[in-house]
């Protein structure tokens, strides 16, 4: 195998031998035995395959008292019972015996799997001796909280638990980089050609995607948090969501990759829209959050025709020009992509749907509170302001431009506010000389900066006397749907526009360049209105 690995020599369809589903399995980590047989339970109900039955985080568990209340008959599901000590990232801190017999017992009361960890498997098999009952899968696993090993050392590890008589290959490893993952998915494949069974998995939220894009690789089965907040190990999404939001039932060899790439991503609410919007066209694809570090390299990596599209956010838009092959003249002009489009050929083209989702928002959030010449734009001969100087700050800066505004850039940084005033040929402030800017009244203001975005929903870019200046302030924040700014200019008597706006709009504009489809307009919108506003 080889250890640069891109996932564009994976080919999950050439191994796609008549494979059984990827199963999706709940942890239930109740301190207390009837509580754990209720989070079976509502597995079950939720949807799953089966349940992971977390026998060290039960509170004074006594085996033989204990394992016939949660392993009772009959089951609403398989249950796949673990007993993690300390050394393995669990919470069991005693002796191996008692560990071991309480494993043996699960076994004899039912259990379909049960998990025991590679350094102790050798032990474990010696005192089955030929004991584990038939209907009983025995998973030998392996856990790494520092990092995801190579290529070559993974398939080393493959068969090292192979050679203990493993039924089923468990290897979970941790991401430094989202590349890591990309080496899972090869082991996947490997496994799947040689008709190994396997879970892989790759944990933070770097390595998120192995999660959601292991079926596509025939992974045997995927874990999911019974809620948020009872996750068994770091960045695990829950059931609902894997069965819910990623269709996860859905995705196989022939299932088409998009996401969003970003640094943060894990507040983006486009995997909710995109999916759903694929859903409702019957388009083979699942959409996932990248978050990536290194734009080039994530790229360079998962760079098969399987990974097909790209949303791109904050840092990487302006990168994402430098990233592609082709890039539409208005996103060249502008100097920043938010969409990518690999070509069956696997050329990436780039293109920029933010200038079109946000300037027609404002446009007609004007028209819809001000009488207004329907020949021109309402932005035509106005002072409009944007604050920041990043991707979507050139993407405004550009629009409202074309449509004959006067644009002045603000920003927290002056050198780069003057970069992107020469390049639009308008004066630069810094933030704090825009406190006392008002050269005019009926401005129009447009922050495209995270400031004021979830968490830090008591941010704002600028003062609520500086406000009053504003006849429309637009905010590309869309995560609380109403910021602080936002609040605060409507109180000041401003037109408000909201980043939602824009966020359906350029998404839109994305679902298009994606499937070549027309947008499901009202679709999307509903989901906006109804899950994400």
């Amino acid at each position: 195998m080889a250890t640069a690995m891109s996932v564009s020599a994976v080919s999950p369809a050439a191994a796609a031998v008549a494979r059984p589903r990827t199963l999706v399995c709940v942890p239930a980590t109740a301190r207390a035995p009837r509580e754990m047989a209720a989070e079976l339970a509502a597995a079950a109900a939720l949807g799953a395959d089966v349940a992971e039955l977390r026998l060290d985080c039960l509170a004074g568990f006594a085996p033989r008292r204990d394992l016939p209340v949660i392993l009772a008959e009959p089951r609403p599901l398989p249950a796949l019972v673990t007993y993690r000590p300390k050394w393995e990232g669990g919470e069991y801190e005693g002796d191996e015996e008692p560990r071991f017999e309480a494993l043996m017992l699960a076994m004899e009361l039912g259990a379909e799997y049960v998990d025991i960890e590679l350094k102790a498997a050798e032990k474990f098999m010696r005192l089955l001796a030929g004991k584990k009952p038939e209907n009983c899968k025995l998973i030998v696993s392996s856990h790494n909280y520092e990092n995801t090993p190579s290529a070559e050392e993974l398939a080393d590890l493959v068969a090292q638990i192979q050679a203990t008589g493993a039924d089923i290959v468990k290897i979970a490893t941790t991401a430094t980089e989202i590349v890591d993952v990309a080496r899972m998915f090869q082991i996947l494949v490997h496994c799947q050609e040689k008709q190994v069974p396997i879970i892989g998995l790759v944990m933070n939220e770097r390595g998120f995607i192995s999660r959601v894009l292991c079926p596509k690789y025939g992974a045997y089965l995927t874990f999911g948090s019974l809620e948020k907040g009872k996750e068994s190990s770091p960045a695990q999404p829950t059931a609902a969501d894997l069965i819910n939001l990623y269709n996860i039932r859905q995705i196989g060899p022939d299932t088409k990759v998009f996401g969003i790439i970003g640094n943060p991503v894990g507040h983006s609410k486009s995997p909710i829209l995109h999916n759903e919007a694929f859903r409702s066209v019957g388009f083979n694809a699942v959409y996932v959050p990248f978050l990536v570090d290194d734009l080039a390299k994530f790229l360079n990596t998962y760079s098969s025709p399987d990974f097909a599209g790209f949303s791109c956010t904050i840092p990487h838009k302006e990168a994402a020009v430098r990233c592609c092959d082709e890039v539409d003249p208005i996103a060249r002009d502008i100097g920043a992509v938010n969409t990518m489009v690999r070509r069956p050929d696997g050329k990436l083209v780039g293109y920029n749907t933010d200038y079109v989702g946000a300037i027609s928002a404002i446009e007609d959030g004007i028209r819809a509170s001000q009488q207004t010449d329907p020949t021109t734009s309402p932005l035509a001969g106005r002072l409009f302001i944007v604050i920041g100087a990043g991707g979507a700050g050139k993407a405004l800066a550009y629009g409202a431009k074309e449509k004959g505004a006067r644009v002045v850039i603000a920003n927290r940084t002056f050198a780069r506010a003057q970069e992107l005033a020469n390049l639009i040929g308008g004066p630069a402030l810094t933030l704090a000389d825009l406190e006392n800017y008002h050269p005019e009244e009926g401005m129009i203001l447009a922050n495209t900066t995270a400031i004021g975005m979830h968490p830090n929903v008591n941010e704002t870019p600028l003062s609520k006397q500086a406000l009053k200046s504003y006849a429309v302030v637009f905010d590309a924040v869309y995560t609380p749907k109403e910021t602080r700014l936002l609040r605060e200019a409507a109180e000041c008597g401003a037109t408000v526009v909201s980043g939602l706006e824009m966020f359906i709009r350029q998404a839109m504009g994305q679902f298009e360049h994606f499937t070549g489809m027309p947008a499901p307009d009202r679709l999307m919108r509903d989901i906006v209105l109804t899950k994400i506003g």
